[in-house]
């Protein structure tokens, strides 16, 4: 796509995660209506209404170009040339106990030369601050407009590192051995509950690092570019099975050490 089609793209985007979001901020302290719930995660009614929405304000804008969503996939996203990924709400389980620590996040991928998918527009929405960051491939990431830019810390003593918990066990037991590795390096560690939040952080330096295995493309689509486009590294590598990725996402200067003990 073109410059000026991928402004369009960022802006159908932003526009529908804002959407989204206004519904969630409604329905923050009301019973949810819950569809699915095991030991470790929580399926809500709104999740599916918020990709509703979103798929169509979407399509409205870009009829030609399918979603793939944590609350539902469109077939023709797996080979068309570009493809919206949809997380409705990343940090359920926090919404549907009415934790204010959730957010909507859209990425728009578009085919490489080599036939693989990567993010050329993401955006990232907590509504519940207002916050909105933005990217486009190859310009600088931003936070309401305001360009950011990952920390510069090099030291590991320094650092505060997100951990992310899955909800499988194998996922599960990585995260506690992480958490046993790190927590007398670091400055402090954050299991705060959203991945797409914990990227938006690292883009913007609030944390300098993030780290979870089995998290779900969804999770990471419009994150990932933030970070890559803010300075950092967004380190995500698939893992078997429909969709999975394991996240080691870092400024840029703390791969080494991270790799070290994690």
């Amino acid at each position: 796509m073109k410059t000026a089609e991928l402004r369009r793209a960022l802006a159908a985007a932003a526009a529908a995660a804002q959407s989204a979001g206004a519904l969630m901020r409604t329905h923050l302290r009301r019973t949810k209506k819950v569809n699915e719930a095991v030991q470790h995660d929580i399926k809500l009614e709104l999740d599916v209404r918020c990709q509703r929405l979103i798929t169509r304000q979407l399509v409205r804008d870009f009829p030609e170009v399918p979603v793939l969503g944590e609350e539902g996939i469109d077939e023709a996203s797996a080979t068309v040339a570009a493809r919206w990924v949809v997380d409705p709400i990343d940090g359920t389980v926090n919404f549907a106990y009415g934790i204010p620590h959730a957010c909507v996040s859209i990425a728009l991928q578009v085919r490489d030369s080599r036939g693989k998918f990567r993010s050329d527009v993401g955006v990232v929405f907590d509504p519940f601050v207002g916050e909105l960051w933005t990217a486009i491939r190859g310009q600088p990431a931003k936070l309401n407009g305001r360009r950011i830019q990952v920390s510069q810390r090099r030291r590991l003593d320094e650092a505060i590192v997100s951990l992310g918990f899955a909800k499988h066990a194998t996922s599960l037991d990585d995260a506690v051995a992480q958490f046993a590795a790190l927590t007398h390096r670091v400055r402090k560690l954050r299991i705060m509950g959203s991945a797409a939040l914990a990227f938006a952080y690292v883009a913007d330096g609030r944390f300098d690092a993030y780290l979870e295995k089995g998290v779900r493309l969804w999770d990471v689509a419009a994150g990932a570019l933030l970070v890559e486009c803010a300075g950092g590294e967004p380190g995500c590598t698939p893992l078997p099975g429909e969709h999975v990725v394991a996240v080691n996402c870092h400024n840029g200067l703390l791969g080494r050490q991270l790799a070290e003990v994690s």
